[in-house]
């Protein structure tokens, strides 16, 4: 009887660790919106506004100038290949640091992502030249 109770309680508070420990996940539109050069794909998730940051150009914009901004930078840098090279974050807010290489050079690209209610959004986008 001892042991079915040490086994119950061991999967609740693994279960409970689960549910307290589940990031959300980087949403494959904003990978693929990178990969491609599609700002719209990755405007979706802009709400509000949007703390952006190009090439140490810092603002925050309304999610319509940022998508214009987005799609800009796009216009002159077309993408060749996007890949997220680390992640992390919490059970409402996630980061991912991603490598772009553009045909105007690579870029080094954070996002920060929080959730609210069910909707995923970006908080900050942050593309910066790439030292190496």
């Amino acid at each position: 009887m001892k042991v079915k109770t040490l086994n119950t309680f061991v999967l609740l508070a693994g279960i409970a660790f689960w549910g307290m420990t589940a990031a959300i996940d980087i949403p494959q539109d904003i990978i693929n919106g990178f990969g491609q050069g599609k700002s719209e794909l990755v405007s979706k998730y802009f709400i509000g506004n949007v703390e952006l940051t190009l090439n140490n150009k810092e603002n925050i914009y309304s999610s319509t100038q940022a998508e214009i901004i987005l799609k800009d930078f796009f216009r002159k840098n077309a993408p060749q290949s996007f890949t997220i090279i680390h992640e992390g974050g919490k059970t409402e807010s996630k980061y991912a640091i991603g490598k772009l290489k553009t045909t105007g050079g690579n870029y080094r690209v954070t996002i920060l992502l929080k959730q609210s209610g069910n909707k995923i959004y970006i908080h900050q986008l942050r593309i910066e030249q790439d030292a190496a």
